[in-house]
């Protein structure tokens, strides 16, 4: 049975979407093809689009468990998890003390605090 919609985006709340669309567009190679202290979207190589909304008052999810839950978090393929690692937190990410993962992904956060995570690409 065809559809009747076609998935386009996703689209993440946050304090300051230029900051995240930046960030976004250097982790991926994407490009912000829009770009106001109200919303942000990054067309990515491959995939869906990501959009940031800005919502005044943005806490963070709390990871790995807490008050503020994470509710969905994004993944995205890498060859090589400690170089992934650094150029996030070069970028402004960070590296939560919990990882699950093992050595197949790592968990890693944005600028704005959205849990994420970087997972070795299958050959």
């Amino acid at each position: 049975m065809p559809g009747i919609a076609e998935f386009v985006a996703v689209t993440l709340d946050c304090p300051e979407p230029p900051v995240l669309a930046a960030f976004y567009a250097a982790v991926t190679g994407g490009e912000v093809t829009y770009d106001t202290p109200e919303a942000s979207a990054v067309k990515l190589p491959s995939g869906p689009d990501v959009y940031f909304q800005g919502v005044a008052g943005h806490r963070p999810p709390t990871w790995p468990e807490g008050e503020r839950p994470q509710q969905f978090h994004l993944d995205f393929y890498v060859d090589d998890l400690d170089k992934a690692e650094e150029t996030v937190t070069g970028l402004g990410g960070a590296r939560p003390d919990f990882q699950p993962g093992g050595d197949r992904w790592r968990v890693l956060t944005d600028p704005a605090g959205h849990p994420f995570c970087v997972c070795l690409r299958q050959n």
